[in-house]
């Protein structure tokens, strides 16, 4: 196994057209456990840590730019109103160890179904900046996620960056997990409202061969909520409302029996966590409007 340092961003950009194969190493957390378990033995490793401007952050407008290898724990300690769901999903990452090297451009590199980040970055909207020596394009977050740990990537690309929606209006992120700590998600469900545009999305993780949004279930949802005026009345939803919405949810999913969990308990598990934040972040809508004081 041959071990690459590039020095800067273009020295990785050549460095990566040269070796296709080789493995972006940043954080480290999926890839060196993958390799200590002899799961994986690539011909090239290649570093990224000597590349400070993936370490960077940048808040405009509308949207947070957020470099692949900013991680978590600068997600929880900056980010937490810009971007209150990824926040809320950096919180239950491993241990602080693990959140201190770990990384949503190596969440999206590894495309693991149960990446924590991935219900976040679909409800709030985000885009991924990728780029090779041939140029830059923007992945819409939702069409990155090409099959069980595969993505759209070429072969001579690289994560450089993700456009994440700045939150307009509450967010929440829920997980099940066989522990409370440092576990992998047995599913795990975000949910973001956008009141700028009256609308809902979602994500769920660890419930279908890649990440996906529960979009029959957004699109019930936003209807629902727009011809019964609840946007501008801020009125209860309706029990039957919210069980539409839940059964949808789950409806979304394509799981499987697995070590940790089967394919039925990960289906009502996402109902019940549909429902449940659907409650919370529409309640903290009622009570603060788009104020996102303590949204994480």
């Amino acid at each position: 196994m041959d071990f690459l340092r590039p020095a800067g961003w273009e020295e990785a950009l050549a460095a990566k057209a040269e070796h296709p194969t080789a493995v972006p190493l940043a954080g480290g957390t999926d890839v060196m456990v993958e390799i200590n378990f002899d799961h994986r033995r690539p011909e090239y490793l290649m570093d990224l840590g000597r590349i400070g401007e993936l370490r960077e952050w940048a808040v405009g407008e509308k949207n947070v730019r957020l470099g692949a290898s900013v991680p978590y724990t600068r997600i929880m300690e900056h980010l937490r109103t810009e971007l209150p769901g990824l926040a809320l999903a950096s919180h239950t990452v491993g241990s602080p160890q693990i959140r201190n090297r770990g990384s949503v451009g190596g969440n999206l590199g590894a495309a693991s179904p149960a990446g924590d980040a991935h219900p976040a970055l679909l409800s709030a909207g985000a885009e991924v900046e990728v780029e090779s020596v041939r140029g830059v394009r923007r992945i819409p977050v939702e069409e990155f996620y090409t099959g069980v740990k595969r993505n759209a990537l070429a072969p001579d690309e690289l994560i450089k960056a993700v456009l994440i929606k700045k939150a307009t209006g509450p967010q929440q992120f829920s997980k099940v997990g066989t522990r409370n700590a440092m576990v992998i998600a047995v599913c795990a469900f975000g949910i973001a409202l956008h009141p700028d545009t009256r609308t809902v999305k979602t994500g769920i993780g660890s419930a279908a061969p890649t990440p996906l949004r529960a979009r029959v279930a957004e699109d019930f949802l936003n209807a629902a909520l727009e011809e019964g005026g609840f946007w501008d009345s801020g009125k209860v939803i309706t029990p039957s409302v919210a069980k539409q919405f839940a059964d949808l949810a789950s409806g979304a999913c394509n799981p499987i029996d697995d070590v940790r969990g089967t394919a039925k308990y990960r289906r009502h598990a996402v109902g019940i966590m549909a429902r449940r934040t659907l409650g919370w972040t529409w309640e903290q809508y009622r009570a603060t409007g788009t104020t996102l004081e303590g949204a994480a």
